[in-house]
């Protein structure tokens, strides 16, 4: 089973540091892991790493689509799985869980070339008749009838000829993962999220927010939207850059119980002194077991 080197944590934890000084200590290549990072021109709000500070690492996945067009987890999980493949130490950094684990697990997407309509044409039917209709394609599956859209999706798939109670479990493991969590205390990260911001808004994040918009780009992502309604009135600065910082706390929160649940991460404290050897010895006995 193919090795792969996985660093999550919450905004501002310090994954990107760590994942250079171990890419440069073993030779890995860095692939990104942030649903964000992906697209071009969302460089400052999205923490992106710069070039300067890439040290000559190879890094993967970074400004690969416009904000305009379409990149899906179907995509990241293709895109991943095709660069695991090709190189010898490869290390995922980031924070989108489910991207993560929909490249490392047996997640099965089908590319979509929905019919727009296709929802449409049931708005008159009740969940528990098309429910009926699904049984009939897909006796096996096990479904919330009250979930209208999966419901949908669901039945829109078994009439392509691909149930999905036929699909493998999401919790197999395609890779041998090692998954390091960098841990912040709450009070801590709050701070620091403060001080990313206040740089991030120095460096240029409103003209940022403000060239997208002059595009007609509105990003739906932290920080995105929070200045968004700013320029459109609806914040002062200062109620903004509050619900950013909320916004933030509340997805860590989120992101540290998700981990913790669906990925079984070896948990480190982001600010302990010998982080960088400790991760560095895990690291390097983990690559080295049969």
């Amino acid at each position: 089973m193919k090795k792969v080197i996985v660093i999550v944590g919450p905004t501002a934890s310090g994954k990107t540091g760590l994942s250079i000084y171990l890419a440069s200590k073993i030779g890995a290549e860095i692939i990104n892991g942030d649903s964000v990072q992906i697209y071009k021109d969302l460089d400052i709000g999205s923490a992106k790493i710069k070039p300067e500070e890439k040290q000559n690492i190879k890094h993967h996945l970074f400004d690969i689509v416009s904000p305009e067009d379409s990149y899906s987890v179907y995509h990241f999980q293709k895109d991943v799985r095709a660069l695991i493949e090709k190189i010898k130490y490869p290390m995922i950094v980031g924070g989108t869980g489910l991207y993560i684990k929909a490249a490392l697990y047996q997640y099965e997407f089908i590319e979509s070339h929905r019919d727009r309509n296709f929802e449409l044409r049931f708005d008159k039917e009740s969940n528990e008749s098309i429910y009926h209709k699904l049984i009939e394609l897909d006796p096996e599956i096990n479904i919330d009838i009250s979930n209208r859209r999966r419901l949908l999706r669901a039945y829109e798939q078994a009439l392509l000829g691909e149930p999905r109670s036929h699909k493998k479990s999401k919790d197999e493991p395609l890779y041998n993962a090692l998954i390091i969590y960098l841990d912040l205390d709450r009070n801590i990260l709050e701070k620091r999220l403060e001080v990313r911001l206040d740089k991030q808004i120095e460096d240029g994040f409103i003209g940022e927010v403000k060239s997208l918009k002059q595009k007609n780009i509105e990003v739906n992502a932290i920080g995105y939207r929070e200045l968004n309604s700013y320029l459109d009135g609806i914040y002062t600065l200062d109620e903004a850059k509050k619900e950013i910082i909320k916004s933030s706390k509340r997805l860590a929160k989120k992101q540290k119980t998700w981990f913790k649940n669906q990925m079984n991460p070896i948990m480190f404290d982001a600010l302990s002194p010998t982080l960088h050897n400790d991760a560095l010895e895990l690291v390097q006995a983990f690559l080295k077991e049969n």
